[in-house]
């Protein structure tokens, strides 16, 4: 049953979040986390996948994340949530592919690790929680995981993700806008609290909830 929808901004367990639809039976919960770079949001989503996994709920999706040599970041990788496959979504001694700032991505390899492990989860009855991690420049540059996400919004998963802060992009936008989405800006105050508050509402998203 649907109470109603909000529009204004909320406080609440010490981050500020909006929250465009007030549901008295909730079946699933979508958050996507913003926030300036290097504050930590794939720390919380990995941190959040932990405890989910723990308590037995299967997860399926990607991550990326940077990597570094001799404390210098060259590039960063996709790795696949359920399978653990790992590959490259882009590095500064590439030579082909699109770049973007000091960095080519490689579009084939991200769409065989990563954008595969978005469907993959969407085909598997079996996954209760996706993890797109992130939608930024990179991953935009990839048509087929523009129709995942797309894909992704129209099901019925659960879905905990993140946006690059500055991303202007119509996909981002919508997202930002729909009902029934959190936009969740993590920040130093907030972020080691953060994986236990998502937990508790992934993991009640399982079944009715009266008390949201």
């Amino acid at each position: 049953m649907i109470l109603g929808v909000a529009n204004s901004f909320h406080s609440h367990h010490g981050f500020i979040y909006r929250s465009l639809n007030c549901i008295s039976f909730l079946m699933v919960y979508r958050v996507f986390l913003t926030g300036r770079p290097g504050i930590g949001k794939t720390t919380v989503v990995l941190e959040t996948v932990k405890l989910l996994s723990r308590s037995g709920i299967r997860i399926g999706g990607m991550v990326s994340f940077e990597v570094r040599e001799s404390g210098v970041r060259v590039g960063f990788k996709v790795r696949d949530i359920y399978t653990g496959l790992e590959g490259w979504l882009a590095h500064v001694s590439f030579t082909s592919g699109p770049r973007i700032g000091r960095y080519r991505v490689n579009i084939d390899e991200f769409e065989s690790i990563g954008v595969k492990a978005i469907l993959d989860a969407l085909n598997d009855n079996s996954i209760e929680v996706i993890v797109v991690d992130e939608i930024g420049p990179m991953e935009l540059l990839s048509r087929k995981f523009r129709d995942a996400i797309y894909r992704l919004l129209d099901s019925g998963k659960n879905v905990l993700g993140t946006i690059h802060y500055r991303c202007d992009d119509p996909l981002a936008r919508r997202i930002r806008s729909m009902s029934g989405v959190e936009i969740v800006e993590v920040t130093l105050d907030n972020r080691n609290r953060l994986p236990s508050i998502f937990y508790d509402r992934l993991s009640r998203s399982r079944y009715p909830s009266f008390n949201y």
